[in-house]
């Protein structure tokens, strides 16, 4: 049986690798294959899957890139991910994606896509726009013609169109993997001593890489392995974090909010793989059953419109509740208009239903760690104090 460490060890090394090593050998495996980056937060991977292409999530250079060429082309006052992912561009660390897709989600998301176009002119570049009416017959109708156009592109690109039965199978393959990922958080809530946040992430990220395949059997020899694992339980605050769903956090700032007293029960890295809130279902029309799940069963955040504005904040109390947290902390990128502008209202909805809550920002190559554990080893200590009286 594959242990915790070999599994830990195999899901650093693809963390660390900016080079995408793991790519250029799933494309040598067989002459012809092509990869597909993507930006978070959401993209129609079903596509890319069935057009026999390998989707691969880009997520900027993190701390282990110093950013050069890529500050050229931004200004100082956006945030940090489409510097990083701009330099990887340039010193050729992307060579090896064939095309790249830019979500809708936000406008400095939608300049990259256009610079990308404009400095990568021998890849395929396309914006991914999704709806903001949520009605089938309107939003549904212009999703699926963006759906489509994104279909055949890729099917051109593969030599060959993509057919209903391959996208039916890819969706199923994706459903697999959706489950497998909702089973990881589901016994993280349940033993986050068990299975630690900077574990969980880790395994996460390396479904960025990975065939979702394997990525699926990944999530689940991790469950079985560290099931095994017999891990001292602490006396830790149970918290939800949020405002991450765009650039990430360091590694070593998710392991700071650990070593605080903390345990995250619930988060939004990787959104992508909990995007869709249920299975699509595998029967019908495929790309009106992505259409429906991405209209009315995805999940709430700051890059998506909100429909009804009464809804707004909805899913974060039903998060708390529903994984037993004690607290929120917001943790969004510096100068992330989406997650920023959302946080008043967010906290307004947490305050009205006496959720605690704290706030702190962060950059991807964020190196002063030392703050941040001391606010969230604050915020721990006071869920204690407060549930105590």
């Amino acid at each position: 049986m594959t242990t915790v460490q070999q599994i830990m060890e195999r899901c650093q090394a693809l963390f660390e690798d900016l080079h995408f090593n793991a790519v250029k050998q799933w494309k040598a495996a067989e002459p012809g294959r092509k990869a597909i980056g993507y930006m978070p937060v959401y993209v129609p991977r079903e596509i890319v899957h069935a057009a026999g292409m390998l989707p691969v999530g880009i997520f900027g250079g993190g701390d282990q890139l110093e950013v050069i060429q890529g500050d050229a082309y931004y200004q100082s006052y956006i945030c940090r991910i489409p510097r990083s992912t701009l330099e990887m561009g340039l010193t050729g660390r992307l060579d090896c994606l064939d095309g790249m897709l830019f979500p809708s989600l936000c406008d400095v998301i939608r300049n990259l896509s256009g610079m990308w176009q404009i400095l990568f002119k021998d890849k395929y570049v396309r914006y991914i726009d999704v709806p903001q009416n949520y009605l089938d017959s309107v939003g549904g109708e212009f999703y699926i013609q963006e759906m489509q156009v994104l279909r055949e592109d890729l099917g051109r690109l593969a030599g060959k169109p993509i057919s209903d039965d391959a996208l039916r199978a890819s969706i199923a393959v994706y459903n697999d993997n959706r489950r497998a990922v909702q089973e990881l958080y589901a016994y993280r809530a349940r033993k986050p001593w068990q299975a630690p946040t900077s574990e969980v992430y880790l395994v996460i990220r390396a479904g960025m890489i990975l065939p979702p395949q394997e990525h699926t059997q990944l999530v689940r020899d991790y469950i079985a392995a560290v099931d095994l694992e017999n891990r001292p339980k602490r006396d830790n605050a149970r918290v939800v974090l949020t405002g991450s769903f765009c650039e990430q956090p360091p590694l070593g700032l998710i392991k700071s909010i650990e070593m605080s007293g903390c345990y995250v029960v619930d988060d939004d890295f990787g959104l992508i793989h909990r995007w869709l809130l249920d299975e699509v279902p595998v029967t019908g029309d495929p790309l009106e059953e992505l259409s429906k799940a991405f209209l009315h069963r995805s999940n709430q955040q700051a890059s998506k419109y909100d429909e009804k504005k009464e809804d707004k904040g909805k899913l974060l109390v039903h998060s708390v509740k529903f994984y037993g947290a004690e607290g929120v902390i917001f943790a969004a990128p510096s100068f992330c208009d989406p997650a920023l502008l959302e946080r008043p209202m967010l906290q307004d909805v947490l305050s009205k239903q006496k959720i605690p809550y704290t706030a702190f920002k962060y950059a991807e190559n964020t190196g002063q760690m030392a703050p941040i554990r001391e606010q969230a080893g604050t915020f721990a200590d006071s869920i204690k104090l407060w549930s105590a009286a």
